[in-house]
Order: C-alpha cells, then sequence, then structure tokens
C-alpha cells in the first residue's frame, strides 16, 4: 500500500476514534468527563507524572475549550475523500460512461455542505446577554421539570431562561441549547439549527452518493471482468470457484484505496444517517439533544400529572406543538411578538 493508502486509513481511524464521541449530543460533557477520569486513573499508575499532566492540558485544550483541530480534522478528511474520488473513480466511470450528472452530483453536494458549515460555524446560536435577557425569558414557558424559573447561572450571572444551557466550551449561556459540536466549533442553539440540520442532511448525502457511486463502478468492474465465472488455486494446489470473499480480497489488492474508501464511507453513510434521523426526530417533537438526555432521567409521559411525594415527577414535553408548527420553528426560531400573539 502507498503513502496516501495509509494516510486515508490513519485519518479514518482518527475519526472512528473520536465519532462516538462527538456525536452524542448532549451528552458531550459528562461523557468526556467519565471517559477520561476513567481512563486516567487505570493510566495513572504506569506513565510518569510528568506526561500525565502534558495529556491533561492536551486533553482540557481539545475537549474542554474551542478548538479548531477537529474543524481541520474534518476538512482533511474530505480533502483525502474527495481527492479520491476525483483521482480515481470519477475517471473510472468516465471511462465506463457513467451520467455526468450522477458524477458530479457528490460535488454538487459539497458546495451545499461547505456553505451550512460557513453558516453553522460562523452564526450567533442565540447567546444570552444581559442586553437581550428580558425579551429571550419570555420565549419559552418553564416546565416545571426540566427548567425551573428563577435559576441563576454562577457563570454569566443571569437567570436561565427556559429550554438555555450555559456552555463551558464557549463560556456562555445559549437560548434553546441543543449541544456544542466540535465539527463546526460552535454551539447548536435556537439560531443556527437550521444550518446544523441542513449541514448534516448534506453531509449524509455525501458519503451516500460517493458510496453508491463507487459501489457502482466496482460492479461494473467485476461484471465486465466476468471474474465470478472463474476459479483459483488455493495454497495446496486445489481449485476453487470463485467466491465473495476471493472476491473482496481480488478487489482489494486491484484498487486498494478505492475498497478502502467504500468501506469508509458506507460506515459514515450509516452513522451519519442514524444521527440525521434522530435530529428529525427532535425537530418534529420540538426537543433539543439536551432535554432529550435530561427526559430520559426525569422519564417521559404524555400527560403530566400529580404525583404522590414519594414518587418522582413524570416529564411531560410542553413545547410541542404538532409535527408541521415543530419543524417551522427550526427554520424560523418563535420571538416574543409571535409568542404574545398565540
Amino acid at each position: 500500500m502507498d503513502f496516501l493508502t495509509l494516510f486515508l486509513m490513519y485519518l479514518c481511524f482518527v475519526l472512528a476514534a473520536t465519532a462516538l464521541l462527538c456525536i452524542r449530543s448532549g451528552r458531550e460533557e459528562s461523557f468526556l468527563a467519565r471517559s477520561v477520569d476513567g481512563a486516567s486513573q487505570v493510566l495513572s499508575f504506569v506513565i510518569p507524572t510528568q506526561l500525565q499532566r502534558v495529556t491533561q492540558r492536551v486533553l482540557h485544550r481539545l475537549f474542554h475549550t474551542r478548538s479548531c483541530l477537529f474543524v481541520v480534522l474534518h476538512i482533511a478528511l474530505q480533502a483525502a475523500v474527495y481527492g479520491e474520488y476525483t483521482w480515481e473513480v470519477f475517471v473510472y466511470c468516465w471511462e465506463l460512461q457513467f451520467h455526468l450528472l450522477l458524477l458530479l452530483l457528490p460535488y454538487l453536494l459539497l458546495a451545499g455542505n461547505m456553505g451550512c458549515f460557513v453558516l453553522c460555524s460562523r452564526a450567533n446560536p442565540g447567546m444570552i446577554t444581559k442586553s437581550n435577557h428580558a425579551s429571550l425569558v419570555k420565549i419559552y414557558a418553564y416546565d416545571g421539570v426540566l427548567f425551573q424559573k428563577g435559576v441563576v447561572c454562577p457563570t454569566c450571572n443571569i437567570e436561565k431562561p427556559a429550554r438555555s444551557k450555559h456552555c463551558s466550551f464557549c463560556s456562555m449561556c445559549v437560548h434553546r441549547f441543543d449541544h456544542h459540536c466540535v465539527w463546526v466549533n460552535n454551539c447548536i442553539g435556537a439560531f443556527n439549527a437550521k444550518y446544523f440540520f441542513l449541514y448534516l442532511f448534506t453531509l449524509s448525502a455525501m458519503a451516500a452518493s460517493i458510496a453508491i457511486i463507487t459501489a457502482a463502478f466496482l460492479i461494473q468492474v467485476v461484471l465486465l471482468s466476468n471474474v465470478m465465472r472463474g476459479s483459483y488455486i488455493d495454497d495446496q494446489g486445489q481449485e476453487h470457484a470463485v467466491e465473495i470473499l476471493f472476491l473482496i480480497q481480488h478487489l482489494f489488492l486491484t484498487f486498494p484505496r478505492i475498497v478502502f474508501m467504500l468501506g469508509f464511507v458506507t460506515l459514515l453513510t450509516l452513522v451519519l444517517g442514524a444521527y440525521c434521523c434522530f435530529n428529525l426526530y427532535l425537530a418534529l417533537t420540538n426537543q433539543t439533544s439536551n432535554e432529550w438526555y435530561k427526559s430520559r432521567r426525569s422519564g417521559c409521559s404524555h400527560h403530566l400529572t400529580l404525583q404522590p411525594r414519594d414518587r418522582q415527577v413524570v416529564y411531560k414535553n410542553i413545547y410541542s406543538k404538532g409535527v408541521w408548527r415543530n419543524l417551522k420553528e427550526i427554520f424560523k426560531p418563535p420571538t416574543v411578538l409571535e409568542r404574545k400573539k398565540k
């Protein structure tokens, strides 16, 4: 395998190590804290103290402060995948007379994805300040379970509006806080949730389109070569008909980078597709990732009823207004004037 293949494998390994860590919206801080603390306790017995301090500073820099590292990694992964797609898959498919519009589809999705990425990362997610606090606190009612009236943020020194949360990464309270996304290096809140939703959708479509085109190319190669009708001789000198495992090994030896890229984008399509469906579910039910995670601990119900004192209060999502209005709220966040009209 050449350098580009090794580089692709390295980038994919890094992404796999961080994807589950960063894609679990609403649970980043607690999940990371538990993971890092547990790993530190185990490794403290074998790692020198000086190295532990350096590691802790690096981890704090990566996972507890705003950093462009994951943005750079995001761009590097896209460049590696699109470089391989352009230099090999696109050229081979063009020779096999694939439709030009199909081959250009990943580039069109890339343009839309980069636009959504810039908007999502640069937009104000809904930073709560003393100047806009009075208006933002009137938009959502307190449900009395997840959001209590009168709770003051100790860092910002202001009363937390309903559905808001203080982000330790950005050191600010965010209106309708969803989660902090390290891939866009910004919080996801009321005012950039629509950009994040479109960014995630186009990213999933990008991976799916490249996976489909690459798989179609490899299938076309197999059909044209008639390799499935052939046979091979194993190490013992026995002849066997071509099987799936042998075919995969043959394709990997012939097109190592293409086959590896196909496996990577296929896995990425499944992960991103599942996460995209989860975000669609949140949008249709008018929930944030932060609220979904907190409600799992409080218990969910369609009705908020009075419980005996020895029982826990059952949580009800009071912010859901129907599928269409919930989805509309993502793309047009409500204001104080709109709430007064209702």
